[in-house]
């Protein structure tokens, strides 16, 4: 076996070029990784740049003036209310019972009547209360007759007893005979006052003035005086009451607002907005409800057309103090922010100035500035959304306020817009042949003019074309 040097020469560079490759290709893919893993970090260092450059754009306030629209303070006198929720109570309730036992034989009212005080409600047989009054005036008869007869003989023995004809002592006893059939006759008299009455009792009269409720009872019925239903309820309706509670960290207010004269308390409506009757408050509760923290007082209302009825739970408020040349805004012009309330003031230039306000009562229309504001100040009441402190404004006019719809308006599906679409593209089609036809009948009048006797008859049929396209 020879010995070829040549050939081992050759593996060897061959397997040397191949660890060169094997370096070269590897040295390549960590570069290229790196040079990857640095464009990614750029990429995403400006892609983060980017975002936070279109939030700022996004925050950033436009240099175009806002539209806002503004009042003016009035200065006005203004009533001072405290809210309460109460329930309406008739001012006199009775239940109309029978005083007397028998047989209810008639029945004089309606149910829902107003009855009028004396007016004879029901009426129960009487005979038998009748003759308890007949035979107590007889007893007194009776009773009057021995009397007179005591009488006589008293003084007969009292003219003996003088002549010494007779005994003193027969005088004496005599004396107390008749003395006891006075008092018998006294007796009898206040027996025939009670057979009276009792007969009175028979007519059930209505003690006050009011509305009937519902019959307890019907007529051919015996009733007595134990019955716990009664005859029939009578409910006063004009006036009545309403009881209602405030917080009782009102109460010295309401004290110190009482002590100067009669309150004001006026009663909403259902939809809680209308004043539906206005009465004074006649009473305040000694003691605090201990369960609630509330102080219950008592108004009374003329209830001249009946709005207010026994049992309703009603709305009411009551008038404590007046305030005199109050600033007042509109509520919307008073914002919230985290130092406090404060409002949009429009300066010179149309420069809106947001000055803390100091507010002392407010509701759903108006707000009562205590201090903040003047009289000759501008203030914003709508068009918060890009205002802030120092921006130029445009003031609006308040017919300029968009008008919400009354009803959602149709919404057009995409298939009635192609439609409409299409049809104005042929529409657009049609006038431009129109116009095609009528440039043409113009081009043809003209060369029929030029072309002189024969031309009118060969260009008459493109002039009467071209005037039909126009319209």
């Amino acid at each position: 076996m020879l010995f070829k040097p040549e050939l081992n020469e050759t593996a060897k560079a061959a397997g040397e070029r191949v660890a060169r490759v094997a370096s070269r290709a590897r040295r390549r893919t960590v570069s290229i990784t790196i040079t990857l893993l640095i464009l990614g970090g750029l990429g995403y260092i400006a892609w983060t740049a980017m975002q936070q450059k279109q939030a700022a754009n996004r925050n950033a306030r436009p240099d175009l003036p806002v539209p806002v629209l503004a009042a003016m303070p009035r200065v006005q006198d203004v009533p001072v209310y405290l809210d309460g929720v109460g329930s309406v109570r008739a001012l006199n309730n009775v239940l109309v019972r029978s005083q007397v036992d028998g047989k209810l034989i008639a029945v004089n009212f309606t149910e829902g009547q107003d009855v009028k005080k004396g007016d004879v409600l029901g009426e129960i047989d009487p005979v038998l209360y009748k003759a308890q009054l007949d035979q107590a005036v007889a007893k007194k008869a009776q009773d009057e007759a021995l009397l007179a007869n005591q009488r006589l003989d008293l003084a007969r023995y009292q003219q003996l007893a003088a002549s010494n004809a007779g005994s003193k002592q027969q005088a004496d006893t005599q004396r107390a005979t008749v003395a006891q059939t006075e008092a018998l006759v006294n007796s009898d008299q206040a027996a025939i006052d009670n057979a009276q009455a009792m007969l009175g009792y028979t007519k059930i009269i209505a003690p006050l003035s009011g509305r009937a409720g519902l019959r307890q009872v019907d007529q051919g019925n015996i009733i007595h005086a134990s019955d716990v239903t009664g005859l029939v309820i009578i409910t006063q309706l004009q006036p009545i009451a309403v009881q209602f509670s405030l917080p009782q960290q009102q109460i010295v207010r309401v004290n110190a607002a009482s002590a100067k004269g009669a309150l004001t308390v006026d009663v909403f409506g259902n939809d809680g907005i209308t004043v539906v009757d206005s009465g004074k408050l006649t009473g305040i509760d000694n003691q605090v409800d201990p369960t609630t923290g509330t102080l219950k007082l008592k108004a009374e209302f003329p209830n001249a057309n009946f709005q207010l009825w026994p049992g309703q739970f009603v709305n009411v408020r009551l008038k404590v103090e007046t305030i005199s040349k109050a600033v007042v805004v509109p509520s919307s012009a008073v914002q919230r922010g985290p130092a406090g309330t404060f409002s949009y003031v429009i300066g010179d230039g149309d420069i809106v100035t947001a000055k803390p306000v100091v507010v002392t009562q407010q509701n759903e229309t108006d707000a009562v500035i205590a201090s903040g504001l003047s009289a000759s100040d501008r203030v914003v009441t709508t068009g918060f959304a890009n205002l802030s402190d120092g921006a130029k404004v445009i003031v609006g006019r308040d017919e300029q306020t968009p008008a919400a719809d009354l009803a959602p308006r149709k919404k057009r599906s995409s298939r009635e817009g192609q439609a409409k679409d299409g049809q104005a593209k042929d529409g657009q089609a049609k006038d431009g042949q129109g116009e095609r036809r009528g440039k043409k009948g113009e081009r043809g009048q003209g060369e029929g003019d030029q072309k002189g006797q024969t031309g009118p008859a060969q260009g008459g049929e493109p002039s009467g074309s071209g005037a039909k396209s126009q319209p």
